[in-house]
């Protein structure tokens, strides 16, 4: 499934690289909703989420709006064997939804992580403008990359250390509090 503001498209027999740059050119460049996609397979489900749309999963990846997939959905989801969860916006679980994910320990990676990309990109531009410099796509992408594998193993090595291996939303708690000390701390404030 993929799905925006007008709904979600189910492709029963999976999204094919030909179908995702359909996609790809679709939203990117002719800036249109996915109601407008057609083509075999295609079953558009108008102002419809996708998370109880199919009744198999393997990963789920939200990451339209605050709290588009809630409790119901997180049960529903696991039933149906999903054993990853990679949000891609900020807070697009429900609480009741992150509980079930943990509950269940399934690989489950916060916004506040697996989101941290596009917080990472401003960050890289703000460095290019300041310094005056132009990188590559290629040289953005490198540096993004490095920035997230940071992230992940910080938050990592972070919930192993303190007893919660594997726990993403706790080793990203635990790494960015312990970053924010960390700075407060080479400040001066405690």
């Amino acid at each position: 499934t993929l799905s925006d503001r007008s709904g979600t498209i189910v492709v029963k027999d999976g999204i094919t690289k030909e179908l995702l740059a359909k996609v790809m050119n679709l939203k990117n460049v002719k800036r249109g909703e996915l109601s407008e996609l057609k083509g075999k397979g295609i079953q558009f489900v108008a102002k419809k989420n996708p998370w109880q749309l199919v009744d198999k999963y393997d990963c789920a990846f939200p990451c339209s709006r605050q709290n588009e997939l809630d409790g119901d959905d997180a049960k529903f989801m696991l039933k149906a064997g999903c054993t990853l969860v990679g949000e891609g916006a900020n807070m697009p679980s429900t609480p009741e939804a992150v509980e079930a994910f943990r509950a269940a320990k399934i690989m489950y990676s916060p916004g506040k992580a697996s989101n941290a990309g596009g917080v990472a990109t401003s960050g890289l531009e703000m460095s290019q403008n300041s310094e005056r410099l132009s990188w590559t796509r290629e040289e953005v992408d490198a540096k993004l990359k490095g920035i997230m594998k940071a992230i992940h193993d910080n938050a990592y090595d972070a919930a192993e250390r303190f007893g919660h291996k594997g726990d993403y939303v706790m080793g990203a708690n635990i790494a960015g509090f312990v970053k924010v000390a960390d700075a407060m701390v080479a400040q001066g404030v405690c």
